[in-house]
Formats: structure tokens, C-alpha cells, sequence
């Protein structure tokens, strides 16, 4: 028993040796995958049939490793059947994209959606609703959802939400509210991350949500920092001026009450971020004195951020993204002003080629890169009790039972 055990528990390991390699250098050849990882020729060809049987690799012409010996055949990721579901609730929208093993992109939906009248249990309907129906526009491709990661706007912690103000939801376990496993994550955190592997992120930064809420997660060394209780990033509720308007979170003058988007909003007295565009476009007044007015508050925010994390470079994303050349000067302004003395530059200040998608955009990416550290619990899921692959059309890893 503790033999087969040791041996399940080298194969697994022995299979993410093998795929993380082959996603790192890929195009690259059985032979060459030996020699980097130091496993035997046989083992790496065991390895890779075992992926290729999944799908997870694919095999395409020759090629040569080095100027002697036979070329051999190429190994890259395959990006046709193996995919992962990104889920996002927001204030104002509910959105779904799907992504297969080589982080394409293969669908993307977003549904403008009032979250803020509605009870945590009829928007996990309609998200479920949302999700089924790209479960199977995914799988009309041949794609098997491998999992899930939805991105909610609140704190949580080991699956519970605990407070997410801007909807009026306290403690609440999202996933039991779904007829699928998802794992449950921070959407700060996850747009952090969807910069990170879908954007122009550095390998560290601070990456700033802008939505009704603000949101912050800091990237060091290309890994998400999440604090003692994967709890860290709550940029929205620095407060910027003690005496200022009450917060939902309790407090005062929190940063949301002026760069958050109903704020924005709120002080050009405009409907959309659409129209708000459209007013700074042209000039209009009132709409740049709400973007100067949201840009200095966030420079106030960023000032005891970067005192406390000291990240290189700032992103902005969300609504700060279209907004991004009215904000960022008086954003800059406001940090250099405050930061001169202890500094000899601020953090570069650059926006987000991602906008609103960072969020689900990570979400769906976790679970690849998941996949991709640990493809042997994907492929005991998709394999039947004789060892051989199921049919990823009724493989049991997608949203539920259909």
C-alpha cells in the first residue's frame, strides 16, 4: 500500500516536472525535456503519452535539439480541450470567460445586472444561469471545464465571504449557492493576477480595481501577496479625509467615496462611465472636476500604499482604465507632492490593457495555472477506473451535472 502510494505520489509529481517544462520552453522535444528535468528518456515519454492521451500536449513537426542527433518530434501545450470557467459578480454586472491550457481566451460574456437589489441567492442563480450556457458553448468546441474560480467584491477567507458593503452581503458562503464546485477568491486579487498573466504586469506591482468599490492587490516576484488571512488590498477603504462622507463599511472618508465609481459618477452628475467619457472628451467641466477631485484622493490613497509596500509600479484598471488620462496627472501630482522628500521618484503610474476583464480574466487563469502545477488531479478526474481517459464531452468537471 505505501509503495503504490510513493509511486501515484512520483508520477504526479513526475507529470507537473514535465508539463510546467514543457509550458515554460515548449515547442521542445522528449529529448530535450529529459535532459532539463533529469528524468529518464522512458519516464518523460511514459509522462508525455499519459498528457497526450488527456490532452493537455500535442504533438506537431520535427525538431532539432542542438546541431548534432535526429530531430525529434515537437512538444507544446494544447490549447483543445483541457479549459477553465472565470466567474465575477460585481455591483453592476455579472461577467463569465472561459480559457483554455495555454491562457487563450476562447469566450467572454459580461451582463449588465442591478446586484445591489437583488439577494446573494438570486444573483448566484442568474450567475449560474450565465455559467451553464458558456459550459456549453465551451464544450460544443470540445473543450472540458476543468474548474472554476468565481471573483467577488469583498474580503474572503477560506471560502467565506464576509463583507461585501457595495452589495449589502455579510458572511456569506458563495459557493454553497451554486450547483457547481468554484473556488471562491477576492476580485482585487484576481485582477491583480489576470494582469499579471493576461496583461503587461511586471513581476511586481500594485494592481488598483477601480469599479464602485476600490480594490488593490500587490504582486511580488510574480506571486500574489494575500496577508495573514488572505485579507490584504483593501485600497477602497484608506481613508483619505477623516471629516468626509459616510462609508458603507462604517468608516469615513474612505477613498471609495470619491474615486469610486458612484462617486465619479455621483460628483459630474452622469448615469454611465460611458457618458462620462464622452463629457471629459469634450471638455466638459463638471467631469473634470470629478476625475481631478478622484484622481487626488486616489494619490492620497497610493501615498500610504506605496509608504507601506513600496511597489515599483502602480496599474489601474476598472473605470480607472478609460478614465486613466484624466486621473493620472492629478494622481501623480498628489504622490509626488507627498512622497518628494522621502523619495526620489513615485512608482510608475500605467493602466490596465485589461479594464473590467482582469477579474474573471484571473479567475479562469488560477485554475490553469492550477492545472498546470498539479496535472495529475486532472487527470484522476478524467480518468475512469481502468486508467483510460473519459470522454471530455461527459467528463464530470464542468458546472454541475447536464
Amino acid at each position: 500500500m505505501t509503495q503504490a502510494v510513493r509511486h501515484d505520489s512520483m508520477r504526479a509529481r513526475n507529470l507537473g516536472v514535465v508539463l510546467g517544462e514543457v509550458r515554460r520552453s515548449g515547442p521542445i522535444t522528449r529529448a530535450a525535456l529529459a535532459e532539463i528535468t533529469g528524468l529518464t528518456k522512458t519516464t518523460v515519454s511514459k509522462m508525455v503519452g499519459d498528457l497526450l492521451g488527456a490532452g493537455m500536449v500535442t504533438e506537431s513537426g520535427a525538431l532539432r535539439d542542438g546541431e548534432r542527433g535526429r530531430p525529434g518530434t515537437a512538444v507544446s501545450l494544447s490549447g483543445h480541450r483541457v479549459a477553465a470557467l472565470g466567474l465575477e459578480i460585481n455591483v453592476d454586472y455579472l461577467s463569465v470567460c472561459v480559457v483554455d491550457l495555454t491562457l487563450s481566451v476562447r469566450l467572454r460574456r459580461t451582463q449588465a445586472v442591478d446586484n445591489q437589489a437583488a439577494s446573494p441567492v438570486e444573483t448566484l442563480a442568474h450567475l449560474q444561469e450565465l455559467a451553464h450556457r458558456a459550459v456549453d458553448e465551451a464544450r460544443s468546441e470540445g473543450l472540458t471545464i476543468a474548474g472554476s474560480t468565481l471573483a467577488v467584491p469583498g474580503p474572503v477567507d477560506d471560502g467565506l465571504l464576509h463583507a461585501a458593503p457595495n452589495l449589502g452581503w455579510h458572511d456569506v458562503r458563495v459557493g454553497d449557492l451554486l450547483d457547481f464546485p468554484v473556488a471562491v477568491e477576492n476580485e482585487a486579487n484576481l485582477a491583480a493576477l489576470g494582469e499579471l498573466w493576461f496583461g503587461s504586469g511586471p513581476s511586481d506591482f500594485l494592481h488598483v480595481s477601480g469599479e464602485i468599490g476600490v480594490g488593490a492587490g500587490l504582486v511580488v516576484g510574480g506571486a500574489l501577496f494575500r496577508g495573514a488571512r488572505g485579507l490584504a488590498g483593501e485600497l477602497g477603504h484608506v481613508i483619505v479625509s477623516p471629516d468626509g462622507p459616510a462609508c458603507r463599511c462604517g468608516g469615513r472618508g474612505c477613498l471609495e467615496q470619491y474615486a469610486g465609481q458612484e462617486a465619479l459618477l455621483r460628483a459630474a452628475g452622469l448615469d454611465g462611465v460611458p457618458e462620462l467619457v464622452a463629457a471629459l472628451q469634450a471638455g466638459e467641466s463638471g467631469a473634470l472636476r470629478a476625475c481631478e477631485r478622484a484622481g487626488r484622493a486616489l494619490g492620497v490613497a497610493l501615498t500610504s500604499a506605496v509608504h507601506l509596500m513600496d511597489p515599483g509600479t502602480v496599474v489601474l484598471g476598472g473605470v480607472f482604465a478609460p478614465l486613466f488620462p484624466w486621473i493620472h496627472g492629478p494622481a501623480v501630482e498628489t504622490m509626488t507632492a507627498r512622497l518628494a522628500r522621502m523619495r526620489h521618484a513615485v512608482p510608475e503610474l500605467t493602466v490596465s490593457r485589461l479594464g473590467g476583464d482582469a477579474a474573471s480574466l484571473g479567475a479562469a487563469g488560477q485554475v490553469i495555472h492550477r492545472i498546470i502545477a498539479d496535472p495529475g488531479a486532472h487527470l484522476a478526474a478524467t480518468t475512469g477506473p481502468d486508467g483510460v481517459p473519459g470522454d471530455p464531452a461527459t467528463a464530470r468537471t464542468g458546472p454541475g451535472p447536464r
